[in-house]
Protein backbone atom coordinates (compact mmCIF):
# COMPACT_ATOMS: atom_id res chain seq x y z
CA UNK A 1 0.00 0.00 0.00
CA UNK A 2 2.85 2.49 0.91
CA UNK A 3 3.83 2.44 -3.11
CA UNK A 4 0.15 3.71 -4.00
CA UNK A 5 0.39 6.10 -1.09
CA UNK A 6 3.62 7.37 -2.45
CA UNK A 7 2.55 7.98 -6.03
CA UNK A 8 -0.54 9.60 -4.76
CA UNK A 9 0.94 11.90 -3.15
CA UNK A 10 2.73 13.76 -6.11
CA UNK A 11 1.05 17.25 -6.62
CA UNK A 12 -1.89 17.00 -8.77
CA UNK A 13 -1.57 12.81 -9.27
CA UNK A 14 -4.70 12.15 -7.71
CA UNK A 15 -6.95 14.96 -9.11
CA UNK A 16 -6.22 13.59 -12.40
CA UNK A 17 -6.15 10.00 -11.93
CA UNK A 18 -9.50 10.33 -10.87
CA UNK A 19 -10.94 12.73 -13.16
CA UNK A 20 -9.61 10.15 -15.94
CA UNK A 21 -11.28 7.33 -13.96
CA UNK A 22 -15.13 8.96 -14.53
CA UNK A 23 -13.45 10.13 -18.32
CA UNK A 24 -13.59 6.21 -19.38
CA UNK A 25 -15.95 5.42 -16.97
CA UNK A 26 -18.82 5.06 -19.22
CA UNK A 27 -16.86 3.11 -21.88
CA UNK A 28 -17.04 0.33 -19.28
CA UNK A 29 -21.04 -0.03 -20.10
CA UNK A 30 -20.78 0.57 -24.01
CA UNK A 31 -20.19 -3.29 -25.40
CA UNK A 32 -22.88 -4.71 -23.17
CA UNK A 33 -25.50 -1.64 -23.15
CA UNK A 34 -25.05 -1.42 -27.13
CA UNK A 35 -26.14 -5.21 -27.09
CA UNK A 36 -28.78 -4.96 -24.18
CA UNK A 37 -30.53 -2.59 -26.00
CA UNK A 38 -29.89 -3.43 -29.76
CA UNK A 39 -31.15 -7.50 -28.94
CA UNK A 40 -34.17 -5.42 -27.04
CA UNK A 41 -34.87 -3.19 -29.73
CA UNK A 42 -33.86 -4.60 -32.73
CA UNK A 43 -34.71 -8.38 -31.66
CA UNK A 44 -30.60 -9.46 -32.98
CA UNK A 45 -27.71 -10.49 -31.54
CA UNK A 46 -25.65 -10.36 -34.82
CA UNK A 47 -27.22 -6.67 -35.33
CA UNK A 48 -25.75 -5.58 -31.83
CA UNK A 49 -22.48 -7.08 -32.43
CA UNK A 50 -21.98 -5.46 -35.86
CA UNK A 51 -22.97 -2.38 -34.26
CA UNK A 52 -20.57 -2.53 -31.46
CA UNK A 53 -17.82 -3.56 -33.66
CA UNK A 54 -18.59 -0.16 -36.03
CA UNK A 55 -18.46 1.31 -32.57
CA UNK A 56 -15.27 0.05 -31.67
CA UNK A 57 -13.76 -0.31 -34.53
CA UNK A 58 -13.92 3.67 -35.47
CA UNK A 59 -12.86 4.41 -31.82
CA UNK A 60 -9.41 2.26 -32.48
CA UNK A 61 -9.01 4.06 -35.74
CA UNK A 62 -9.78 6.93 -34.71
CA UNK A 63 -7.80 6.92 -31.44
CA UNK A 64 -4.69 6.19 -33.28
CA UNK A 65 -5.30 9.34 -35.16
CA UNK A 66 -6.20 11.69 -32.07
CA UNK A 67 -3.31 10.14 -29.74
CA UNK A 68 -0.61 11.41 -32.53
CA UNK A 69 -2.31 14.94 -32.67
CA UNK A 70 -2.52 15.13 -28.94
CA UNK A 71 1.31 13.94 -28.88
CA UNK A 72 1.94 17.33 -31.34
CA UNK A 73 -0.29 19.58 -29.73
CA UNK A 74 -1.30 19.03 -26.60
CA UNK A 75 -4.11 16.73 -24.70
CA UNK A 76 -6.79 19.71 -24.25
CA UNK A 77 -6.59 21.26 -27.60
CA UNK A 78 -7.02 17.74 -28.88
CA UNK A 79 -9.57 15.92 -26.93
CA UNK A 80 -11.77 18.29 -25.58
CA UNK A 81 -13.51 18.87 -28.64
CA UNK A 82 -13.27 15.63 -29.62
CA UNK A 83 -14.62 14.31 -26.77
CA UNK A 84 -18.33 16.69 -26.47
CA UNK A 85 -18.62 15.77 -30.14
CA UNK A 86 -18.55 11.95 -29.28
CA UNK A 87 -20.94 12.36 -26.63
CA UNK A 88 -23.63 13.78 -29.11
CA UNK A 89 -23.16 11.58 -32.04
CA UNK A 90 -23.48 8.57 -29.18
CA UNK A 91 -26.88 10.59 -27.70
CA UNK A 92 -28.04 10.46 -31.50
CA UNK A 93 -27.56 6.28 -31.20
CA UNK A 94 -30.41 6.37 -28.80
CA UNK A 95 -32.61 8.85 -30.17
CA UNK A 96 -32.56 6.79 -33.46
CA UNK A 97 -33.00 3.45 -31.60
CA UNK A 98 -35.84 4.46 -29.20
CA UNK A 99 -37.58 6.42 -32.80
CA UNK A 100 -37.45 2.83 -34.24
CA UNK A 101 -35.77 4.14 -37.37
CA UNK A 102 -33.68 1.27 -39.82
CA UNK A 103 -31.21 -0.48 -38.25
CA UNK A 104 -28.84 1.10 -40.81
CA UNK A 105 -29.61 4.64 -39.00
CA UNK A 106 -27.74 3.82 -36.09
CA UNK A 107 -24.64 2.88 -37.88
CA UNK A 108 -23.28 6.31 -39.30
CA UNK A 109 -23.40 8.13 -35.28
CA UNK A 110 -22.04 5.15 -33.91
CA UNK A 111 -19.16 5.23 -36.41
CA UNK A 112 -18.86 9.08 -35.24
CA UNK A 113 -18.75 8.35 -31.29
CA UNK A 114 -16.04 5.95 -31.82
CA UNK A 115 -13.69 7.69 -33.96
CA UNK A 116 -13.70 10.77 -31.55
CA UNK A 117 -14.14 8.82 -28.75
CA UNK A 118 -10.26 8.77 -27.69
CA UNK A 119 -8.57 6.82 -24.79
CA UNK A 120 -8.86 8.78 -21.36
CA UNK A 121 -7.11 5.45 -20.48
CA UNK A 122 -3.90 6.14 -22.27
CA UNK A 123 -4.22 9.81 -21.27
CA UNK A 124 -3.74 9.36 -17.79
CA UNK A 125 -0.46 7.15 -17.95
CA UNK A 126 0.62 9.44 -20.04
CA UNK A 127 0.66 11.90 -17.55
CA UNK A 128 1.57 9.37 -14.99
CA UNK A 129 4.88 9.41 -17.06
CA UNK A 130 5.14 13.05 -17.26
CA UNK A 131 4.85 13.88 -13.31
CA UNK A 132 7.11 10.52 -12.18
CA UNK A 133 11.07 10.00 -12.27
CA UNK A 134 11.19 6.53 -10.79
CA UNK A 135 10.75 3.48 -13.03
CA UNK A 136 9.58 1.32 -9.38
CA UNK A 137 7.19 4.10 -9.24
CA UNK A 138 5.65 4.07 -13.05
CA UNK A 139 5.12 0.30 -12.40
CA UNK A 140 3.20 1.17 -9.92
CA UNK A 141 1.11 4.02 -11.33
CA UNK A 142 0.38 1.22 -14.73
CA UNK A 143 -0.59 -0.96 -12.28
CA UNK A 144 -3.01 1.67 -10.37
CA UNK A 145 -4.79 2.55 -13.83
CA UNK A 146 -4.70 -1.45 -14.68
CA UNK A 147 -6.81 -1.61 -11.34
CA UNK A 148 -9.01 1.58 -12.07
CA UNK A 149 -9.84 0.04 -15.05
CA UNK A 150 -10.76 -2.49 -14.20
CA UNK A 151 -13.24 -1.54 -11.57
CA UNK A 152 -14.74 0.16 -14.17
CA UNK A 153 -15.30 -3.11 -15.68
CA UNK A 154 -17.01 -4.29 -12.37
CA UNK A 155 -19.14 -0.98 -11.92
CA UNK A 156 -19.94 -0.49 -15.55
CA UNK A 157 -21.63 -3.87 -16.47
CA UNK A 158 -24.03 -4.23 -13.21
CA UNK A 159 -25.28 -0.92 -13.65
CA UNK A 160 -25.72 -1.29 -17.44
CA UNK A 161 -27.35 -4.24 -16.82
CA UNK A 162 -29.14 -2.75 -13.92
CA UNK A 163 -30.35 0.39 -16.22
CA UNK A 164 -31.70 -1.63 -19.15
CA UNK A 165 -33.86 -4.14 -17.54
CA UNK A 166 -35.01 -2.32 -14.30
CA UNK A 167 -35.25 1.36 -16.39
CA UNK A 168 -35.40 1.00 -19.88
CA UNK A 169 -32.97 -1.06 -22.30
CA UNK A 170 -31.68 2.58 -23.85
CA UNK A 171 -30.49 3.43 -20.59
CA UNK A 172 -27.29 1.76 -20.52
CA UNK A 173 -26.06 4.08 -23.08
CA UNK A 174 -27.11 7.06 -21.85
CA UNK A 175 -25.46 7.15 -18.80
CA UNK A 176 -22.04 6.97 -20.78
CA UNK A 177 -22.92 10.44 -22.71
CA UNK A 178 -22.93 11.92 -19.21
CA UNK A 179 -19.82 10.28 -17.70
CA UNK A 180 -18.12 11.13 -20.60
CA UNK A 181 -19.28 14.82 -20.55
CA UNK A 182 -18.51 15.50 -16.81
CA UNK A 183 -14.96 13.72 -16.61
CA UNK A 184 -13.81 15.52 -20.07
CA UNK A 185 -14.14 18.41 -18.26
CA UNK A 186 -12.69 17.56 -15.00
CA UNK A 187 -9.84 15.86 -16.62
CA UNK A 188 -8.86 18.49 -19.49
CA UNK A 189 -8.98 21.40 -17.25
CA UNK A 190 -6.26 20.55 -15.21
CA UNK A 191 -3.47 21.58 -17.15
CA UNK A 192 -0.41 21.44 -14.72
CA UNK A 193 -0.28 17.72 -14.90
CA UNK A 194 -0.72 17.66 -18.89
CA UNK A 195 2.74 16.88 -20.83
CA UNK A 196 3.96 19.52 -22.77
CA UNK A 197 3.90 18.44 -27.02
CA UNK A 198 6.45 16.82 -28.41
CA UNK A 199 8.98 19.28 -29.91
CA UNK A 200 8.67 19.01 -34.57
CA UNK A 201 11.88 17.82 -35.98
CA UNK A 202 13.09 18.72 -39.43
CA UNK A 203 11.87 15.59 -41.35
CA UNK A 204 15.02 15.12 -43.34
CA UNK A 205 16.66 14.29 -39.54
CA UNK A 206 14.47 11.29 -39.57
CA UNK A 207 15.13 9.93 -42.72
CA UNK A 208 17.26 7.11 -41.44
CA UNK A 209 14.59 5.98 -39.29
CA UNK A 210 11.72 6.09 -41.54
CA UNK A 211 10.16 2.55 -40.77
CA UNK A 212 10.05 3.73 -36.88
CA UNK A 213 8.11 6.76 -37.83
CA UNK A 214 5.04 3.88 -37.76
CA UNK A 215 4.72 2.55 -34.27
CA UNK A 216 3.76 -0.73 -35.31
CA UNK A 217 6.87 -1.14 -37.07
CA UNK A 218 8.86 -0.26 -34.09
CA UNK A 219 10.55 -3.87 -32.87
CA UNK A 220 8.20 -5.70 -30.45
CA UNK A 221 5.35 -3.04 -30.41
CA UNK A 222 3.51 -4.94 -33.39
CA UNK A 223 3.50 -8.29 -31.38
CA UNK A 224 2.35 -6.84 -28.27
CA UNK A 225 -0.30 -5.14 -29.90
CA UNK A 226 -1.08 -8.03 -31.69
CA UNK A 227 -1.38 -10.15 -28.61
CA UNK A 228 -3.36 -7.06 -26.85
CA UNK A 229 -6.19 -7.48 -30.18
CA UNK A 230 -6.78 -10.54 -29.52
CA UNK A 231 -7.05 -10.48 -25.55
CA UNK A 232 -9.80 -7.85 -27.11
CA UNK A 233 -11.47 -10.58 -28.86
CA UNK A 234 -11.43 -12.58 -25.70
CA UNK A 235 -13.44 -9.41 -23.97
CA UNK A 236 -15.68 -8.63 -26.73
CA UNK A 237 -16.39 -12.78 -27.02
CA UNK A 238 -16.96 -12.91 -23.96
CA UNK A 239 -19.40 -10.07 -23.40
CA UNK A 240 -22.04 -11.11 -25.38
CA UNK A 241 -21.37 -14.85 -24.87
CA UNK A 242 -22.37 -14.39 -20.96
CA UNK A 243 -24.98 -11.91 -22.19
CA UNK A 244 -26.70 -14.92 -24.62
CA UNK A 245 -25.75 -17.78 -21.81
CA UNK A 246 -27.14 -16.04 -19.19
CA UNK A 247 -30.37 -15.24 -21.39
CA UNK A 248 -30.42 -19.12 -22.42
CA UNK A 249 -30.41 -20.02 -18.48
CA UNK A 250 -33.15 -18.06 -18.14
CA UNK A 251 -30.91 -15.48 -15.52
CA UNK A 252 -30.77 -12.30 -18.18
CA UNK A 253 -30.47 -9.76 -15.81
CA UNK A 254 -27.59 -11.87 -13.82
CA UNK A 255 -25.38 -11.04 -17.25
CA UNK A 256 -24.04 -7.77 -15.70
CA UNK A 257 -22.86 -9.60 -12.26
CA UNK A 258 -20.93 -12.36 -13.67
CA UNK A 259 -19.23 -9.47 -16.07
CA UNK A 260 -18.28 -7.75 -13.00
CA UNK A 261 -16.54 -11.07 -11.27
CA UNK A 262 -14.35 -11.24 -15.03
CA UNK A 263 -13.12 -7.66 -13.64
CA UNK A 264 -12.95 -7.74 -10.05
CA UNK A 265 -10.81 -10.67 -9.91
CA UNK A 266 -8.60 -8.82 -12.37
CA UNK A 267 -9.13 -5.76 -10.71
CA UNK A 268 -7.56 -7.76 -7.43
CA UNK A 269 -4.95 -9.08 -9.54
CA UNK A 270 -3.07 -6.23 -10.34
CA UNK A 271 -3.89 -4.08 -7.80
CA UNK A 272 -1.93 -7.24 -5.93
CA UNK A 273 0.55 -7.36 -8.69
CA UNK A 274 1.06 -3.72 -9.20
CA UNK A 275 1.98 -3.16 -5.08
CA UNK A 276 4.96 -5.99 -5.84
CA UNK A 277 8.63 -5.12 -6.66
CA UNK A 278 9.37 -7.91 -9.30
CA UNK A 279 13.02 -9.33 -10.55
CA UNK A 280 12.12 -12.07 -13.04
CA UNK A 281 12.19 -10.48 -16.82
CA UNK A 282 9.45 -8.34 -17.55
CA UNK A 283 8.88 -10.49 -21.03
CA UNK A 284 9.00 -13.66 -19.20
CA UNK A 285 6.03 -12.17 -17.13
CA UNK A 286 3.92 -11.03 -20.06
CA UNK A 287 4.24 -14.35 -21.61
CA UNK A 288 3.25 -16.23 -18.32
CA UNK A 289 0.08 -14.32 -18.41
CA UNK A 290 -1.16 -14.72 -22.10
CA UNK A 291 -0.43 -18.70 -21.57
CA UNK A 292 -2.52 -18.89 -18.32
CA UNK A 293 -5.14 -16.91 -19.90
CA UNK A 294 -5.68 -19.33 -22.83
CA UNK A 295 -5.33 -22.13 -19.94
CA UNK A 296 -7.97 -20.87 -17.96
CA UNK A 297 -10.68 -19.92 -21.01
CA UNK A 298 -10.08 -23.51 -22.17
CA UNK A 299 -12.92 -24.11 -19.43
CA UNK A 300 -15.80 -21.47 -20.25
CA UNK A 301 -17.15 -23.91 -22.89
CA UNK A 302 -17.75 -26.60 -20.38
CA UNK A 303 -19.75 -24.45 -18.13
CA UNK A 304 -23.51 -24.68 -17.79
CA UNK A 305 -24.66 -22.43 -15.11
CA UNK A 306 -24.55 -19.06 -14.06
CA UNK A 307 -22.64 -20.30 -10.98
CA UNK A 308 -19.82 -21.98 -12.81
CA UNK A 309 -19.52 -19.97 -15.30
CA UNK A 310 -18.24 -17.01 -12.86
CA UNK A 311 -16.12 -19.52 -11.15
CA UNK A 312 -14.28 -19.95 -14.20
CA UNK A 313 -14.59 -15.93 -14.90
CA UNK A 314 -12.38 -15.52 -11.67
CA UNK A 315 -9.61 -17.91 -12.68
CA UNK A 316 -9.41 -15.86 -16.46
CA UNK A 317 -9.96 -12.57 -14.58
CA UNK A 318 -7.06 -12.78 -12.38
CA UNK A 319 -4.61 -13.17 -15.64
CA UNK A 320 -5.66 -10.10 -16.79
CA UNK A 321 -4.35 -7.14 -15.21
CA UNK A 322 -1.60 -8.34 -14.36
CA UNK A 323 -1.00 -8.90 -18.42
CA UNK A 324 -1.96 -5.72 -19.62
CA UNK A 325 -0.04 -4.03 -17.31
CA UNK A 326 2.91 -5.66 -18.86
CA UNK A 327 2.13 -5.30 -21.62
CA UNK A 328 1.86 -1.75 -21.32
CA UNK A 329 5.14 -1.64 -19.39
CA UNK A 330 6.68 -2.92 -22.58
CA UNK A 331 5.11 -0.56 -24.94
CA UNK A 332 6.79 1.80 -22.95
CA UNK A 333 10.26 0.45 -23.06
CA UNK A 334 9.92 0.10 -26.79
CA UNK A 335 8.68 3.19 -27.99
CA UNK A 336 10.47 6.85 -28.09
CA UNK A 337 9.37 8.94 -25.01
CA UNK A 338 8.14 11.53 -27.49
CA UNK A 339 6.06 9.36 -28.92
CA UNK A 340 4.60 7.77 -25.62
CA UNK A 341 0.73 8.43 -25.85
CA UNK A 342 0.82 7.23 -29.56
CA UNK A 343 2.20 4.06 -28.25
CA UNK A 344 0.29 3.42 -25.36
CA UNK A 345 -2.93 4.56 -27.29
CA UNK A 346 -2.05 1.74 -30.09
CA UNK A 347 -2.41 -0.45 -27.05
CA UNK A 348 -6.13 0.21 -26.12
CA UNK A 349 -6.77 0.48 -30.02
CA UNK A 350 -5.69 -3.16 -30.28
CA UNK A 351 -7.89 -3.86 -27.72
CA UNK A 352 -10.63 -1.91 -29.45
CA UNK A 353 -10.14 -3.49 -32.67
CA UNK A 354 -10.35 -6.83 -30.72
CA UNK A 355 -13.82 -6.29 -29.51
CA UNK A 356 -15.36 -5.17 -32.28
CA UNK A 357 -13.83 -8.45 -33.87
CA UNK A 358 -15.01 -10.86 -30.74
CA UNK A 359 -18.34 -9.19 -30.49
CA UNK A 360 -19.07 -9.15 -34.19
CA UNK A 361 -17.75 -12.83 -34.02
CA UNK A 362 -19.25 -13.77 -31.57
CA UNK A 363 -22.36 -12.50 -32.46
CA UNK A 364 -22.92 -14.36 -35.58
CA UNK A 365 -21.53 -17.93 -34.08
CA UNK A 366 -24.04 -17.06 -31.43
CA UNK A 367 -27.18 -16.29 -33.80
CA UNK A 368 -26.18 -19.47 -35.44
CA UNK A 369 -25.45 -21.99 -32.67
CA UNK A 370 -26.37 -21.02 -29.37
CA UNK A 371 -24.44 -19.48 -26.40
CA UNK A 372 -21.81 -22.93 -26.23
CA UNK A 373 -20.41 -21.51 -29.74
CA UNK A 374 -19.76 -18.31 -28.62
CA UNK A 375 -18.12 -19.78 -25.74
CA UNK A 376 -15.67 -21.94 -28.42
CA UNK A 377 -14.75 -18.46 -30.18
CA UNK A 378 -13.38 -17.30 -27.19
CA UNK A 379 -11.07 -20.33 -26.54
CA UNK A 380 -10.07 -19.93 -29.89
CA UNK A 381 -9.14 -16.13 -29.39
CA UNK A 382 -7.02 -16.93 -26.81
CA UNK A 383 -5.25 -19.84 -28.17
CA UNK A 384 -4.13 -17.28 -31.16
CA UNK A 385 -2.88 -15.06 -28.30
CA UNK A 386 -0.89 -17.44 -26.66
CA UNK A 387 1.02 -18.50 -30.21
CA UNK A 388 1.55 -15.16 -30.93
CA UNK A 389 3.25 -14.45 -28.15
CA UNK A 390 4.96 -17.23 -27.56
CA UNK A 391 6.17 -17.42 -31.64
CA UNK A 392 7.52 -13.75 -31.02
CA UNK A 393 8.72 -14.51 -27.52
CA UNK A 394 12.62 -13.76 -28.81
CA UNK A 395 11.99 -10.76 -30.33
CA UNK A 396 10.18 -9.01 -27.99
CA UNK A 397 13.14 -10.10 -25.55
CA UNK A 398 15.93 -8.47 -27.82
CA UNK A 399 13.90 -5.92 -28.16
CA UNK A 400 12.75 -4.92 -24.82
CA UNK A 401 16.85 -5.07 -23.91
CA UNK A 402 17.59 -2.39 -26.50
CA UNK A 403 14.80 -0.31 -25.19
CA UNK A 404 16.65 -0.51 -21.41
CA UNK A 405 19.43 0.36 -23.25
CA UNK A 406 17.98 3.38 -24.36
CA UNK A 407 16.36 4.46 -21.07
CA UNK A 408 19.73 4.29 -19.35
CA UNK A 409 21.35 6.17 -21.76
CA UNK A 410 18.81 8.61 -21.59
CA UNK A 411 19.10 8.93 -17.50
CA UNK A 412 22.08 7.62 -16.48
CA UNK A 413 21.30 7.97 -12.73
Amino acid sequence: MRSYREILTIPGAWQFSAAGLLARAGGAMMGIGTVLMVSALYGSYGLAGALAATNVVSWAIGTAVLSNLVDRYGQRRVMYPAAVISAAALTLVVVFALLGLPAWTLFPPALISGLTGGSPGALVRARWNNVITKPEQLHTAYALESTLDELTFVIGPVAATALSTQVHPAAALIAPVVLGLVGAQLFYSQRATEPPPAPRRDPAADRPALLSRLILLVPGVGSVIAVNMLIGCVFGSIDVSVVAAATGWNVRGAAGAVLAVFSLASGIAGFFYGARAWSSPLTKRFLVGVVLLFAFSAALPFTNSIVTIGAVGVLVGATVAPTLINGNSLVGRLVPQGRLTEGLSWMGTGIGIGVSIGSSVSGQVIDDAGYHGGLVTVVVFSVLAAVIALASSRTLRRAAARGDARLLAADPS
